[in-house]
């Protein structure tokens, strides 16, 4: 299965990966609640999967879906200025 990227869709300049890392960081702390830190730090910092993450939690695997879109848009948002 092949994880998708946070930003599959960009066709800009690319940063070095540590500063795209420093930007994310930053942006999650300042712009993601705490349970879509967690979830967004389990996903794609921890790479656990959904189902993993769900057991972990004790909810469904699609709240895991939903809280990750919401996270995800709000990354992208920020990080588009």
């Amino acid at each position: 299965m092949t994880r998708n990227t946070l930003f599959e869709d960009y066709e800009g300049p690319r940063l070095p990966r540590e500063v795209q890392l420093r930007r994310i960081r930053r942006v999650m702390e300042q712009e993601l609640t705490p349970i879509q830190r967690e979830i967004f730090q389990a996903y794609y910092f921890d790479n656990k999967t959904m189902l993993e993450i769900a057991n972990q939690r004790g909810i469904s695997r699609s709240s895991v879906h939903r809280t990750l879109q919401r996270a995800e848009y709000r990354c992208r948002r920020s990080l588009k200025y």
